[in-house]
């Protein structure tokens, strides 16, 4: 496209005359500049550069370093305007240009030292204000606020610090405020709407959204924040539909947007590619980090989740949420009461803040804070609350039926486990043993002694053997108890195991005589009593064999 555009104007300057031969390069020059295609107008000077050639109207180092700074070549923009410093009449605003190149590059300590190096403008003001932020010095902060004017600048930089600091009411308040007075500042709708979507008004950013987008519909920002908005509003499907927009024109000008896009593909497909597109921009992007975080939990990647985040300072609710995540995981692993400790603090500390304690992810936060307190009946308040929103989600039913279960609501429970589809859940030992007590407590043993048949030879199908013979006695269920008795008895003859057997069995004796077992189940009790070693079992089985016979009942 370049190459065609030289050619049509090499035509233009062989037919009109000598005048237009000069022409050209400020023409070309200007189309980039105006169509915002930075990376073409830095191509461009560069070559005038080397070529030791001149623009007319455009001295090639400022509008190299302007071209260069807005095409996020921050570096290359730096090296421009630190080359203009080296003549003896350079002008020292030039170290504050030096100054918001070392910002953007991320390195606030040579770029405060390069600011103080200019003159004391707005723009140095301003420069400071933001790096005082990210240094997080507040008392230079509140220094450079007071200094701040009513400037369309100055006001908004404040606005730029309201919204970084999550103060997204007040920099909404700003932003329309200039826009009441400057109708044709169209893109202070998208920061409105950004501001919007952070406060959770999917739908009013996606309407103040649309304004912008009817004079620009190509706007990569614009389109990645309605794919967001769609995303948040239905689901990462639509919302990559909405990206598709940009992959088709591919003509992103800046490198921080083609990664914008590439770490929002991954969100809106769950994760799918994160570990080629997230690592390479954690610094860059703030949510980089917390995607990358979730994903390494949702794989069971605990350590690696832990490593990205231990020395993250929350500050955002998402932080303190996921902080407080990756720490009951790494407690419940480790056995870690001082990690659990953490992890109910961080949930506390969101879900009762005045900002978050009646939204949504406000109740889930103390409903994990009293699940890793163990009270229960306060979990299923805060859930019950939220169960709207999360009745076909498998981490929410699996958390409501283990609170259920633990307040002794086993049909509900079960009704809650039911609703789990997925495998990697439903074959974890967790959900089969709380399974099996909830049958077990619900009068359907014989479904708990199934769950057992199914499992391979392991601890995990001893230890569920042990629950089902101790609760099955507990609650009465005598014939499991003595099965699962028995089987322990023969794998570890162990005094407990016969003795659990022995008072099963008579259990289920006492049950047959009183007709709430069938016949049958004698028969099986017998079996099982003369697999004991033990010198009671003769005297018992002789009881049982009279009772049978004096009842008419054939044991075999």
């Amino acid at each position: 496209m370049i190459a065609a555009k030289a050619r049509m104007r090499k035509t233009d300057k062989m037919t009109k005359g000598k005048d237009n031969v000069a022409a050209k390069p400020n023409v070309q020059l200007e189309e980039y500049v105006t169509n915002r295609d930075f990376s073409g107008a830095v191509a461009m000077l560069e070559f005038y550069k080397e070529s030791k050639q001149s623009i007319p109207d455009y001295p090639t180092l400022p509008w190299l370093g302007y071209a260069a700074f807005h095409g996020g070549e921050y570096q290359k923009a730096m090296t421009a305007y630190q080359e203009m410093l080296e003549k003896e009449d350079a002008d020292p605003i030039l170290h504050i240009y030096v100054a918001c190149c070392y910002f953007y590059l991320g390195q606030y300590k040579e770029a405060e030292e390069a600011a103080l190096r200019g003159p004391m403008v707005t723009l140095q003001n301003r420069l400071l204000f933001h790096i005082a932020h990210k240094s997080n010095d507040e008392n230079k902060l509140m220094v450079y606020h007071q200094k701040l004017q009513e400037s369309l600048e100055d006001q908004l930089s404040l606005a730029s610090i309201h919204y970084s600091r999550n103060h997204f009411q007040e920099a909404t308040d700003i932003y329309k405020r200039i826009l009441l007075e400057n109708r044709d500042f169209l893109a202070l709708n998208v920061y409105v709407a950004l501001c919007y979507y952070k406060l959770d008004y999917y739908d009013v950013s996606l309407e103040v959204l649309n304004v912008y987008l009817q004079t620009y519909p190509h706007s990569p920002s614009a389109i990645n924040l309605k794919a967001c908005n769609t995303h948040r509003l239905y689901n990462g499907k639509v919302a990559e539909q909405e990206l598709q927009v940009l992959l088709d024109l591919q003509s992103l000008s800046f490198k921080v947007e083609s990664d914008l896009l590439k770490h929002n593909l991954v969100v809106f497909k769950s994760g799918e590619n994160a570990l080629q597109a997230l690592p390479p921009v954690v610094d860059l992007i703030p949510e980089a980090r917390l995607n990358l975080v979730i994903y390494h939990l949702r794989n069971d990647e605990i350590q690696e989740a832990y490593a990205l985040i231990k020395d993250v300072e929350p500050v955002t609710p998402q932080e303190y949420i996921l902080k407080g995540v990756v720490n009951a995981c790494i407690g419940q692993l480790s056995d870690s009461r001082e990690h659990i400790k953490m992890a109910q603090q961080y949930f506390q500390l969101v879900g009762a803040s005045a900002s978050e304690c009646d939204t949504i992810p406000g109740r889930q936060c103390m409903a994990s804070c009293f699940f890793l307190l163990k009270q229960f009946d306060d979990v299923l308040v805060y859930l019950n609350s939220v169960k709207t929103y999360f009745g076909e989600e498998d981490g929410f039913n699996w958390n409501m039926g283990l609170a259920q279960a633990s307040v002794g609501s086993y049909k509900e429970a079960l009704e809650a486990l039911g609703l789990v589809g997925n495998e990697t859940f439903k074959s974890d030992y967790c959900y089969i043993s709380w399974q099996a007590r909830c049958y077990i407590n619900t009068a359907q043993a014989k479904k708990a002694w199934e769950l057992y048949l199914k499992m391979d030879t392991s601890n995990e199908s001893f230890n569920l053997l042990q629950l089902i013979a101790n609760d099955c006695y507990k609650t009465g269920s005598f014939f499991y108890s003595a099965k699962a008795f028995d089987v322990l008895e023969r794998l570890d003859p162990a005094p407990e195991y016969w003795e659990g057997k022995r008072g099963a069995c008579v259990g289920v004796f006492q049950q047959v005589i009183a007709q709430k077992e069938p016949a049958e189940a004698l028969r099986d009790v017998v079996g099982m009593l003369k697999n004991s070693r033990n010198a009671q079992v003769d005297t018992i089985v002789n009881v049982m064999k009279t009772w049978a016979k004096q009842n008419g009942i054939k044991l075999g």
